[in-house]
């Protein structure tokens, strides 16, 4: 009796040491993932920042020296280039020698007001403008959109505002941009890889495929013969925020070749050992 006892003690013993290394191993899982989650948050936090930079030219077109130099000391601050003028027509001439990428523009200028300056950007092209005015009458406001203006503000304003709005204004923009000059379809032989209407045609034939192979299999032929490794696949297909394993890429991977393979001999979806993939095309 004292032998099965003692027994039992250990089994016991030994299923609580066990359930205190299961409960160790998660939490020191769970404090990589948050690691790893703040480092790929910190990364796109840079890239955000590095994008802003890139170009991203602000025109303020203010008399009033305090509001323009508050707006440019935040922008600046977020990484954006500010050039200031203080009446319309030194607006109109910065903004025809610079070609800036947004203008926040006031309406009760000297030398021409807002409407004119709004007159001559609309003239020349498609600039994003956000009117940044004390006049906050629900008429004017209509009235600035009409005239082509692509967001309004009313003074006084809170920075954070100020900041969103450009971002989302610039955001749009560049969204528009992208869409109407490049068309998101591959084709190579005997398929066509469809992202704005997430179609894959093979041999002739749709071929029904979920949205994230089909981002997969885009992003690799978007680049022919370009290796791949499984994080950079996970980072740039399923976005710095997942927190699936690698394993993940390699099921999509099987399903795509289970619909691909052998249709052509002019591509294929190749494994490199110990890196990654790559949407190999034979060079004719």
């Amino acid at each position: 009796n004292r032998y099965v006892s003692n027994s039992i003690v250990f089994q016991q013993l030994a299923v609580s040491r066990k359930n205190e290394k299961t409960k160790l191993s998660q939490k020191i899982i769970q404090k990589c993932r948050e690691k790893i989650y703040n480092i790929k948050q910190e990364k796109r936090t840079e890239q955000n920042r590095e994008d802003k930079i890139l170009a991203k030219t602000i025109l303020v077109v203010e008399d009033d020296q305090n509001i323009s130099e508050l707006l440019r000391l935040y922008l600046e601050k977020e990484g954006y280039t500010v050039n200031i003028a203080d009446d319309g027509g030194k607006g109109v001439e910065l903004y025809r020698r610079l070609k800036p990428d947004l203008v926040l523009l006031d309406i009760m200028l000297p030398v021409l007001d807002g409407w004119g300056v709004l007159r001559a950007i609309r003239q020349d092209g498609k600039t994003p403008v956000i009117m940044v005015t004390a006049k906050g009458e629900t008429v004017d406001k209509v009235a600035g959109l009409k005239h082509g203006a692509d967001d309004y503000i009313t003074k006084p304003f809170e920075m954070k505002e100020v900041l969103a709005r450009v971002e989302a204004v610039l955001r749009r923009a560049a969204d528009a941009d992208e869409g109407k000059a490049k068309p998101r379809r591959l084709m190579f032989d005997k398929l066509v890889i469809d992202l704005d209407s997430f179609e894959l045609i093979v041999d002739g034939k749709r071929v029904e495929t979920p949205p994230k192979e089909m981002e997969l299999l885009y992003h690799l032929a978007s680049s022919p013969n370009r290796v791949y490794t499984r994080n950079q696949l996970l980072d740039e297909v399923w976005g710095f925020d997942y927190f699936g394993d690698s394993r993940t890429v390699d099921v999509h991977i099987k399903r795509l070749r289970e619909k691909l393979e052998g249709v052509s001999d002019q591509w294929s979806l190749k494994t490199v050992w110990g890196v990654g993939y790559k949407f190999e095309v034979i060079q004719q």
